[in-house]
C-alpha cells in the first residue's frame, strides 16, 4: 500500500502516525505548539504550515485521544 502524503485535514491519519511514533505520549498533555511541530516532522505530512489553525490542531488531538481510549 503506497502511503499517500498527509495534509492538514487528515487528522486521524495523522494521529495514527503520531501514536506510532510517539506511543506513550499523552495527548492531552501536548501544547497545540508541540504538536502543531510534530505532525510538521512526520515522515508522510505534506502541507502549509500556515494552513494549520487551533481547529486543525484539537482535530488531530481528539482523534489521537478516541484512538488511544
Amino acid at each position: 500500500m503506497a502511503s499517500l502524503a498527509l495534509t492538514w485535514i487528515d487528522s486521524l491519519e495523522i494521529a495514527l502516525d503520531l501514536i506510532d511514533k510517539y506511543p506513550d505520549v499523552d495527548p492531552l498533555t501536548l501544547h497545540f505548539t508541540e504538536l502543531r511541530q510534530w505532525v510538521l516532522e512526520l515522515e508522510r505530512f505534506n502541507d502549509d504550515p500556515q494552513h494549520c489553525g487551533e481547529r486543525v490542531l484539537e482535530a488531530i488531538q481528539l482523534a489521537w485521544i478516541s484512538e488511544i481510549d
